[in-house]
Formats: C-alpha cells, sequence, structure tokens
C-alpha cells in the first residue's frame, strides 16, 4: 500500500457507519431483518444453484445464464454481509485499509457483473424468441463459458483501474464512511487532492456499464416486440412474453433501486443522511433477495423440481455427487440407553436440565462480557468463544437426543446425519484449540506482563479466532467425505443419540483403512498436540510462578489460572474417559459407552459457565450486578 501510493500517511483503518446513522442503541433490532434478507439471499441462490445442478432438463442456456446469475448474487451477498452484520451485531465498525479496497473491488466488480449477466440473458431471451430454430446451434456450451470468461474479465479490467486511481491519492484526516461498507463514491470524498481522473474515469464506467447495458437490454426487448407482435395467435404472442416475465422483473428489481440511488445522490445530496443509507442498502440487497424468489415463482421448471422434493432433493443431489452412487440409505437410527425407552420421560428431565443450564450459563456469559466495557480484554474474549463453542455444540445435540426422549423421533436422514457429524467434531475440535488460546494468554499474563497489551491486541485474538474456525473445519471436512464415499451396510442403527465418526464408521460395508489413519491424525495433531502445548504452557507458567518471592503473589498467579485448569479437566478428563472405554472396554454394556459419550458432550458446556461464573470475580461481580438490576 505504501508503495502504490507513495507516502507512509496511510490511514490504517476507516470508520464504517451503523444502519441507520444516529441510531446505533437499536442495532440489535436492526440486525434481524438483515439476517433474514442474507439468509434468504445465501439459501435462495444456493438452492438455485443447486436445482439447476441437480436435474439434467435445467442444463439449457437460459438456466447456465440464470446459475451466472445467482453466483453473482451470492458473491455480493457475502460481499457486504460481514461488515453489515459486524455492525448490527458486534459493533465492529473499523475495517483496515486493505480490507476496505478489497471490499471496494468485489462489490463493484459483482455489481458489473449483474448487470453483464442480465444483458447476456436479454441476449438468451431474444436468440429464443427471434431466431427459435438457430437457437441449439448458436448458444452452444462453448459460446456459454465464453460469454461467462467475457463477463469476468469485462468486469474485472473495469473495476482494477479506478482502484489503482484511488489508492494513489492522500487521504485527509478523517477516516468516517457514510455507509456499512466501502464504496468508491464514499471513499473518494476522504480525498486531500485533485480527482478529475477519478471522476472521468468514473463517468466512463458509468456510460460503458451502466447505461450501455440498459440500452442493449431495450433493443433486445424492441426486436422482441417486434417478432412477438408478428405472431398469428394471441395465446402464442402471451406465452412468449411470459418466457420474459422474469428476466423483465430481475432487469427492474437491478436498474431501479440503481437509478434511485443515483438520483438521490445526485439530486438529494442534503436529504438526511438516514435516505442515502438505506437507498444504499436497498440498491446492493434487493437483486440477491429477490432474485431466487422471481425465478422460482415464475419459472414452471424450477417451480415443478422444487416441489417434487422439497425436502430431500438439495441434500440428496450433493450426497449423490460426492458418492457417485444413488444407493444410499435414506435414514439412521438413534439411541439414548438402550433397553430403557419405557423410561424415556424420567431420563429427559436431567437432559433437559443440563441443555437449559448450559444455554442459560453461556448466554448470561456472553451478555455479561458484551455489556461491561471492563471485560473487553483477551482473557474474556477467549472466554467469549468458548462459551460461544459451548453454545454450538448443545445446539448441535439437543435435537436429537431431546426429540428421541420426547417424541421418539429417532430416525434421522442420511444427510441431517453427516450435517451433524460435521458440528460435533467441528465444536469439540473448536473447544480443544480454543482452550490452547486461553492457556497462551495465561502464559502472556504471566510469563510477560508488560508485554501483554501489545501482544494480544484486538486484531491478533481476531486473526486467532479465524484460526480456530479454519483449522477445525478444514480438519472435518476429509473425514466427512472419506466417509460419504462409502456404501453403507444394510443395518442403520447408531448407538447414540447423535451421529459422530466412530459410531457412524461401523456402519460400512467397505475397506475403512483411510478413514482410521485419518482419525488417527486428527487425534495426533489436534486433541493430544493441545494438551501437550496446553502442557508445555503451564510448566512455563509454573516456571516464572516458582520464581516469584512472595508466597501471596504466587497463590494470585495461580489462582488466575485456576479456572482455565478446571476447564481443561472438565474437557479432557471425559475424553480420555470415553477413548479408553472405545479403546479397552469394547465388550461393556451399551449403557457404560452411552453414558460415557454424553458425558463427553454436555459436561463441558454446562460446567464451563458455572467455573468461570464462581472463579471468575469479575464476571461474578457482574453477574449478580445484571441480577439485581433485572
Amino acid at each position: 500500500m505504501i508503495s502504490s501510493t507513495n507516502s507512509s500517511e496511510i490511514p490504517f483503518y476507516f470508520i464504517l457507519m451503523g444502519i441507520p446513522p444516529g441510531f446505533e442503541v437499536f442495532h440489535t433490532w436492526i440486525s434481524i431483518p438483515f439476517c433474514c434478507f442474507y439468509t434468504v439471499s445465501i439459501m435462495g441462490n444456493t438452492t438455485i444453484l443447486a436445482v439447476i445442478r441437480a436435474e439434467p432438463s435445467l442444463h439449457e442456456p437460459m438456466y447456465l445464464f440464470l446459475s451466472m446469475l445467482a453466483l453473482t448474487d451470492l458473491g455480493l451477498t457475502l460481499t457486504t454481509l460481514p461488515t453489515v452484520l459486524g455492525i448490527l451485531c458486534f459493533n465492529t465498525s473499523q475495517i483496515s485499509f486493505e480490507a476496505c479496497f478489497t471490499q471496494i473491488f468485489f462489490i463493484h466488480a459483482f455489481s458489473f457483473m449483474e448487470s453483464s449477466v442480465l444483458l447476456a440473458m436479454s441476449f438468451d431471451r431474444y436468440v429464443a424468441i427471434c431466431r427459435p430454430l438457430h437457437y441449439a446451434s448458436i448458444l452452444t456450451n462453448q459460446v456459454i463459458r465464453r460469454i461467462g470468461l467475457a463477463i469476468i474479465c469485462r468486469c474485472v479490467l473495469a473495476v482494477l483501474p479506478p482502484l489503482f486511481l484511488l489508492k494513489r491519492l492522500p487521504f485527509c484526516g478523517s477516516h468516517n464512511l457514510s455507509h456499512s461498507y466501502c464504496l468508491h463514491q464514499d471513499m473518494i470524498h476522504l480525498v486531500c487532492a485533485d480527482t478529475t481522473i477519478n471522476n472521468w474515469y468514473g463517468f466512463f464506467l458509468i456510460l460503458f456499464i451502466v447505461v450501455l447495458d440498459p440500452l442493449l437490454i431495450l433493443l433486445s426487448y424492441g426486436l422482441i416486440l417486434r417478432s412477438v407482435l408478428r405472431i398469428g395467435s394471441h395465446v402464442e404472442r402471451l406465452r412468449a412474453l411470459n418466457n420474459c416475465m422474469s428476466h423483465i422483473l430481475a432487469v427492474l428489481v437491478l436498474y431501479v433501486p440503481m437509478v434511485g440511488v443515483s438520483m438521490t445522490h445526485r439530486f438529494a445530496k442534503h436529504a438526511p443522511l438516514i435516505v442515502h443509507v438505506i437507498m444504499a442498502n436497498i440498491y446492493l440487497l434487493a437483486p440477491p433477495v429477490t432474485n431466487p424468489i422471481i425465478y422460482s415463482v415464475k419459472t414452471k421448471q424450477i417451480r415443478q423440481d422444487l416441489g417434487k422434493n422439497y425436502f430431500l432433493w438439495l441434500p440428496r443431489s450433493v450426497m449423490i455427487l460426492v458418492t457417485n452412487s444413488s444407493e444410499l440409505p435414506f435414514y439412521f437410527i438413534l439411541l439414548v440407553i438402550p433397553g430403557v425407552e419405557v423410561f424415556h420421560t424420567w431420563i429427559s428431565i436431567p437432559f433437559c436440565c443440563f441443555y437449559t443450564v448450559s444455554i442459560m450459563g453461556n448466554t448470561i456469559v456472553l451478555a455479561v462480557i458484551r455489556a461491561e466495557p471492563s471485560l473487553h480484554e483477551p482473557m474474556y474474549l477467549f472466554l467469549s468463544m468458548l462459551a460461544l463453542t459451548d453454545l454450538g455444540l448443545t445446539f448441535t445435540t439437543l435435537p436429537t437426543v431431546m426429540g428421541i426422549l420426547w417424541f421418539n423421533a429417532s430416525k434421522i436422514s442420511f444427510e441431517a446425519c453427516f450435517a451433524q457429524f460435521f458440528f460435533v467434531h467441528s465444536f469439540s475440535f473448536m473447544e480443544s484449540s480454543v482452550l490452547l488460546a486461553m492457556s497462551f494468554d495465561r502464559y502472556v499474563a504471566i510469563c510477560r506482563p508488560l508485554h501483554y497489551a501489545s501482544i494480544l491486541t484486538n486484531q491478533v485474538i481476531r486473526r486467532i479466532g479465524l484460526a480456530i474456525i479454519c483449522r477445525c473445519v478444514l480438519a472435518v471436512i476429509p473425514g466427512l467425505v472419506l466417509l460419504i464415499r462409502l456404501p453403507f451396510c444394510s443395518s442403520h442403527k447408531l448407538s447414540h443419540s447423535y451421529c459422530f465418526h466412530p459410531d457412524m464408521i461401523h456402519l460400512v460395508c467397505a475397506d475403512t483403512t483411510i478413514n482410521n489413519w485419518y482419525g488417527f491424525f486428527l487425534a495426533i495433531s489436534i486433541n493430544m498436540l493441545d494438551s501437550l502445548l496446553i502442557m508445555l504452557s503451564y510448566g512455563l507458567i509454573l516456571r516464572s510462578v516458582l520464581r516469584i518471592g512472595s508466597h501471596v503473589e504466587r497463590l494470585r498467579a495461580l489462582n488466575n489460572c485456576m479456572s482455565h485448569i478446571l476447564a481443561v479437566l472438565v474437557f479432557y478428563v471425559p475424553m480420555v474417559g470415553v477413548s479408553t472405554t472405545h479403546r479397552f472396554a469394547k465388550h461393556a454394556p451399551p449403557i457404560v459407552h452411552v453414558i460415557m459419550a454424553n458425558i463427553c458432550l454436555l459436561i463441558p458446556p454446562v460446567m464451563n459457565p458455572i467455573i468461570y461464573s464462581v472463579k471468575t470475580k469479575q464476571i461474578r461481580r457482574e453477574i449478580f450486578h445484571l441480577l439485581s438490576h433485572k
């Protein structure tokens, strides 16, 4: 960045504004509709892609262009999601200089791609109606691939020059942007230099893409309308126009908000800032949210395919794609405690209590840390990660366990079982990784106290959290893929109340050597390595503590680690017990294995909030304040 701008005076961050400005206290409530919009956009466009991928009859030019539109909408959604929800849910309004320019690139590139794909779709409609006999010969798969590549090259090459033109300019002292994401129009106002070249290039882009594309779309529909009016049958004319209706609505959804934003920006500069913010968000959110709805409702083939297999087609198609086999078990049978089904109602009482304590305890810990500024320190931020991990683990197993105990719902679909398998193991590995990060926090706090604030900055903690997520997800996915590819026997009965790898591997009718070796590698690289590193950190901590002259100070230093030590024991002791039972007590009664497995997953989420609430003075005091205030 310094070399590209020829200046060392570069703002390291920008401040993004909430939605709407001045209503920061209502961010939690405002986040609800935004979460709904993003969920609809991601699920809707993913559904469109999966339907087109799974149904061979939809492998036609019209639907291939629709796939490009869905991919573009997904890219636009995922580009703005981190900053928008980061501000609303976590009050993280800062964005680094580099991340801001990266977001500018993707926002404008995907916006231009949206326009370009709609232009390509209008060409598809023109050929389908005006030259139907040559449709298959003109729009071949090779031509469609070339069009897609041309769209990408056009948009990327259009966005890169203004990005470099903006980076070369010096920025003023103000770093405040007026939206919840980075836009070129917004950042150019912070520049303290002549922006004539930038403005002229922006005007060229508007003419070359934003104006040219809708004019060409209008031209294509003029030709389409001329051909339609030549059709003698009134019914056939309506049918031809109806084939274009989805595309017309998608064009309106993109260009109407775009024109609205431009009009507001040009002729309503002195309007309240909330108007500009709302218009900008409508412009970027409306197309990804409404396009999948439009094409699902207006396109008969997609609507029929969705209705035909509403619940099973998506995960089923993914599983068949991965396994290359249609012979998959449709469900597994889960068990809580075999042989005592008549007592399920009574057994559900302690389980219900455990889940309630886990959810309430971890939620309270998160609420206390969020509400109290004095707890916004590395130790408590890591504790927040631990509480979130425990909540994830709790919500992952709760549906199947309580479903069996309360409703005798012991069947779980093949896809849901693999989804639960993924989350159970991911959150278990995250628990181990977060405990390792917390041991590093205790090591720095005791062994290098003067450098504590400079080492464990908020940016470092965010990177550690991201590294933990990536580490655990990337560790679980290969095991998942290796298991999905294998054929399962006729028996679908699992021996626990949730799906996890050691239980499911026993139902495979094939060689599982690779799976076993990969499981052994995971046990070594995560569970064993984490525990060894935790022990190493406490060895270094103990060495530093023993050098302290005062007996009182030594006890105080050790007491600061007591909560973490208990959390480590609560996690690893049941895990060692389960492993020992699994390896050396295979012939023990099934109830032993079931109880040990449930203890391994239930005890840490239940005990961690209790341990930290009792042993940590600041949290205990804030909980008392919170309860007394309520």
